[in-house]
């Protein structure tokens, strides 16, 4: 996992398992949030029937819009909360029913990534000596980090993606996530009809571990906050005509507002060779990640890592040799992350 071992902190470990992990059902999302939800009563153990209520709550807020929430044919659990939004059963029996179905798999699975287990836990589980699970000290370092308040937009959005690509049927084709300069948010299309998936800062900012892709400065995606990232076009606007395709994924990034608009800020300079690897290791980032960015970056910029690197090298020496005859590059707010 070179994400996290670029930069061990416990926010990037958190950011492993959301962006990483395997995809096979929606319940590692619906457990993240509902560890963000939980009351912290002073006791570190947190009992199943305590953590259904958030568990099942976001799983069915986000089966009204998207009913497929799994990759399996059927899911009790799954059919439970379907019948509790359409009234057929009350919460006493939906709490029972995911205290009993609704946990079998994602408390094994949540620490697994690639295949293996990451090397910091942030609960135990403990439902065969105490009907729970228990945060670890890590948890609780990581609600006191600053990046803290990013996680959940962020765990948000990689769920929206993932939802949408199952429902596309990426089995079947490969998906186009597009952005919308105007209101800044990613969308797809399907069957001609334009399907908004979520916010492009909350998506990108995992990626980029919530800091500048420039000068490495934390940002935030929180709305009114004094660090709120900009979505910045990697190769500027300036380059439309030489260039192809510039709102595509492959060139969007996240600065902080001195890097795109600050007084020695990028405007419409093309950023150096330097940063131009950086913006490659992101995209792998987005290759590793699957459902539906590794689709996207795939159908944009080809099939193979080698094949990727050589379209942004020809997309950004079309750009510096045709429009754009100044590199830029800032200086470092912090050290290298990704």
């Amino acid at each position: 996992m070179q994400f996290i071992q670029a930069d061990p902190t416990l926010e990037n470990y958190w950011r492993g398992i959301i962006l990483f992990g395997r995809n096979v059902a929606s319940y590692k999302f619906a457990l993240a949030h509902a560890l963000y939800d939980v009351p912290r009563s002073g006791s570190d153990l947190i009992l199943l029937d305590d953590l259904a209520l958030h568990f099942s709550q976001h799983l069915c807020r986000h089966l009204v819009d998207a009913p497929k929430q799994i990759t399996s044919q059927n899911s009790q659990f799954i059919d439970a909360c379907k019948r509790f939004n359409a009234g057929e059963i009350d919460q006493d029996t939906l709490m029972e029913i995911t205290v009993r179905r609704g946990f079998n798999n994602v408390i094994d699975a949540f620490h697994t990534v690639n295949q293996a287990p990451i090397d910091k836990r942030f609960f135990l589980d403990e439902r065969k000596t105490s009907k729970g699970i228990r945060l670890t000290d890590n948890f609780y370092y990581l609600t006191e980090r600053q990046q803290y308040r990013n996680l959940m937009p962020e765990t948000e959005a990689r769920w929206n993606l993932v939802e949408q690509g199952w429902a596309m049927g990426v089995s079947r084709s490969l998906i186009a996530v597009e952005y919308d300069l105007g209101s800044q948010l990613l969308f797809s299309r399907q069957n001609q009809r334009r399907i908004t998936i979520t916010s492009c800062r909350d998506s990108l900012n995992g990626y980029q571990k919530g800091h500048c892709f420039y000068c490495y400065a934390p940002i935030s995606v929180v709305s009114g906050e004094d660090a709120l990232a900009d979505v910045d076009h990697f190769i500027p606007w300036k380059a439309q005509g030489a260039v192809t395709n510039l709102h595509g994924v492959w060139n969007l990034v996240l600065a902080c507002q001195c890097c795109n608009r600050g007084e020695q800020g990028k405007f419409a300079r093309l950023p150096s060779a330097k940063l131009l690897q950086r913006l490659h290791n992101r995209n792998e980032y987005f290759i590793n990640s699957h459902l539906p960015l590794r689709e996207t970056l795939i159908r944009q910029t080809g099939k193979t890592a080698t094949a990727r690197g050589s379209f942004l090298s020809q997309s950004w020496n079309a750009a510096l040799t045709n429009v754009i005859f100044h590199q830029w590059e800032p200086p470092a707010a912090g050290p290298e992350r990704f």
